[in-house]
């Protein structure tokens, strides 16, 4: 498994920590073996035993995200922002669970509203952290919006609201359209902002 620069970066220092407990280790090495489930069984129990241990809850918040367990994910990365709040990865993978839940049909849609809400908050709070992460953080916030604008313009449903959904629909746009303009050779970002042209051309009745 390929580890991102964030991950790398808080894992060879954690490793070399002398107080880290046994399980904490044991969840670290699945972890960088790409074993999540693994991992989960011994951060889980690492993090009851140390419970102030930033780098094992976001191990374990990004273990449980692959694991799809967005809950539990969306979880551990209340603690590590708890404990450092200015740690803009657990933001941004916050985000990332809350989005799937966000899209959860089993949900009420109350909650769905408020996780997909609660993904752009996070978004947009790892990008004033952490500027050098901005070209990412602004794709997927840009498709959060989407996604957002898309709950808010189903039919027939208590929470329609088009005045909403038009407007996350331009800020999915807007987004895009700074990422693309840093990045002018991103096909995928090109699709990604004619999906949204299309749904808002849609949605204002222009199709």
């Amino acid at each position: 498994m390929r580890l991102p620069a964030i991950i790398s970066l808080f894992l060879f220092t954690s490793l070399e920590s002398s107080a880290q407990n046994a399980y904490v280790k044991m969840g670290q090495q699945a972890f960088l073996d790409g074993n999540f489930k693994a991992a989960v069984k011994q951060l889980e129990k690492g993090c009851m035993i140390d419970s102030t241990n930033a780098n094992a809850y976001w191990m374990l918040g990004y273990s449980y995200y692959h694991s799809q367990n967005y809950r539990k994910s969306i979880s551990s990365y209340d603690k590590v922002v708890y404990i450092n709040p200015t740690d803009a990865s657990a933001y941004y993978y916050r985000a990332r669970a809350k989005g799937y839940m966000g899209k959860d049909t089993y949900l009420s849609p109350q909650e769905r509203e408020k996780y997909l809400l609660g993904a752009i908050f996070d978004l947009t709070k790892a990008i004033a952290i952490d500027p050098s992460e901005r070209g990412k953080c602004l794709q997927t916030r840009g498709i959060a919006y989407r996604e957002y604008a898309e709950f808010k313009l189903q039919p027939n449903t208590n929470t329609f609201d088009k005045a909403r959904g038009v407007n996350s629909l331009k800020a999915s746009i807007a987004d895009l359209e700074k990422v693309i303009n840093e990045n002018p050779n991103r096909a995928d970002i090109a699709s990604l902002i004619e999906l949204s042209k299309e749904k808002l051309a849609t949605a204002v009745g222009h199709h």
